[in-house]
């Protein structure tokens, strides 16, 4: 159950940890610092690995956390959980395989001098959902987090 709950432990982390990384670290840092186009291309070649990081670990996290709501108690803070992580995956499958696609199928519109309204009212569009589908799934996590800390805290 040790191993279980570490592996468990590591996968919430990393995925946790890898969103806040690139969302108050790495973004700011590429945009503050270099040409938009150049910090878009940065972003566009690290985005495809941030995803499979949020796959990997969110199987993993929910599975887990499943089993623990099954197999542990207190079986409510494992349930709350693991539903918070599977609507996080669900957020971040979409956010990555969906919007993701469309995003750098335009992204080439921010760059441009005189953008056609359209694209760049669609880029804008799907950008701020795409940033919206990943703070939500950030919030979640935090709140599997918050609920595994309480199914792990000492009960008096």
């Amino acid at each position: 159950m040790t191993i279980t709950l570490f592996i468990y432990l590591l996968s919430l982390g990393c995925w946790l940890g890898g969103m806040m990384f690139f969302a108050f670290f790495v973004a700011p840092a590429l945009f503050g610092n270099l040409q938009i186009a150049d910090a878009g291309k940065v972003v566009s070649t690290i985005f495809p690995r941030y995803y499979v990081l949020s796959y990997v670990a969110g199987v993993i996290t929910v599975i887990i956390a499943a089993y623990f709501a099954i197999a542990r108690t207190p079986r409510g803070s494992w349930t709350l959980a693991a539903l918070t992580l599977a609507v996080a995956l669900a957020l971040m499958v979409y956010a990555g395989a969906v919007v993701r696609p469309q995003v750098d199928a335009i992204r080439t519109v921010a760059e441009e001098t005189n953008p056609d309204p359209a694209r760049k009212a669609a880029f804008d569009r799907l950008h701020r959902l795409s940033v919206q589908l990943n703070g939500a799934a950030m919030a979640l996590d935090l709140l599997a987090l918050l609920a595994t800390a309480s199914a792990l805290a000492p009960r008096v």
